[in-house]
């Protein structure tokens, strides 16, 4: 069992920046690949970054690639993702979750997820 807690979700204006946090405890997290998946009100969840167990590997979906960075600390069991240039069409609850398949993209393969957390980007 791997419980997950996300922290850092808010409000922010159009073109802003926010960092979730991931704290992770129970079983080793490095054993497990690391995602942030959102959902939109109305949207199927989407995977928007995920990262490999020792983090070497990462996955960006197309529509944040070049705005949105992940990143783990195997030591401190955290996974963050930096959200940079953020657009009102990021607005959406984010849930960080883990894989025990290595690093996938479909949301559904990830075995463990957080209680999410809100990010509201206004126009």
């Amino acid at each position: 069992q791997v419980q997950l807690v996300e922290s850092g979700g808010g409000l922010v204006q159009a073109g802003g920046s926010l960092r979730l946090s991931c704290a992770a405890s129970g079983r080793t997290f490095s054993s497990y690949a690391g995602g942030w998946i959102r959902q939109a009100p109305g949207k199927e969840r989407e995977l928007v970054a995920g990262i490999s167990r020792g983090g070497g590997n990462t996955y960006y979906a197309d529509s944040v690639r070049g705005r949105f960075t992940i990143s783990r600390d195997n030591a401190k069991n955290t996974v963050l993702l930096e959200m940079n240039s953020l657009k009102p069409e990021d607005t959406a609850v984010y849930y960080c979750a883990a894989s025990q398949r290595g690093l996938v993209v479909v949301p559904t393969a990830y075995d463990y997820w957080g209680q999410g957390t809100q990010v509201t980007v206004s126009s």
